[in-house]
């Protein structure tokens, strides 16, 4: 009976945390729309989805031991995208927003830091959450450089009216000195690192709970 529920708080956990991270990062790729504050938001969810995809691919990864679960984790999260993205494109969204598997990338390096550190979890959270939190934001690029032009996508697909507090008055005051590819990183490689023994902790707690 043990062996079933752990098995079931594991799979209840996958589906949850990839879900999650999954709708994250489909409404990640509003910073399209946001052409005056474009950098500001492109910073801000390159890091939203530094730090959902390494939770569950550590989490993921950790619990199975095997390195190659990250990678794995990571196309679970690319494929609910598609999937979630061809609904949208149903109801008139642009197809192309953001379909590019920007994650599959940073997951390689962190099952790549656990293949190479001999499944060493502290190396694993200090080191792959470096890699994965720097390496994200410019992957994430890729969205920028494959999808239709911000500006004419804004203008064929009009939002609603931003509310009072996320109306732009000085654009150019968020551009984080043009550099929103750096400064994702390095905020990423800090937060990742959190985020990375979280994903650890939380293979502790859950055999904690289903211990026998």
């Amino acid at each position: 009976v043990m062996v079933w529920l752990r098995r079931c708080t594991h799979y209840l956990f996958i589906v949850v945390v990839a879900v999650n991270s999954t709708l994250l990062t489909i409404n990640a790729g509003d910073y399209i729309f946001y052409t005056d504050w474009a950098w500001t938001s492109y910073t801000v969810f390159s890091i939203s989805q530094t730090l959902m995809l390494i939770v569950g691919a550590t989490y993921y990864l950790t619990f199975t031991g095997v390195p190659g679960t990250a990678t794995y984790y990571a196309l679970i999260m690319t494929v609910y995208t598609w999937v979630a993205k061809g609904a949208w494109f149903a109801l008139g969204y642009p197809y192309d927003f953001i379909v590019t598997p920007v994650w599959l990338p940073s997951a390689m390096l962190l099952d790549l830091v656990y293949w190479a550190t001999k499944k060493n979890k502290h190396s694993l959270i200090l080191f792959g959450g470096v890699l994965v939190g720097m390496s994200l934001p410019l992957f994430n690029m890729v969205n920028l450089i494959t999808v239709a032009d911000p500006l004419e996508t804004a203008f064929k697909y009009p939002r609603p009216t931003l509310p009072p507090y996320m109306t732009p008055i000085e654009p150019q005051v968020g551009k984080f000195y043009n550099s929103p590819v750096a400064l994702g990183a390095g905020a990423g490689a800090v937060l990742a690192c959190t985020f990375a023994a979280l994903g650890c902790k939380l293979n502790t707690w859950t055999y904690r709970g289903m211990a026998a």
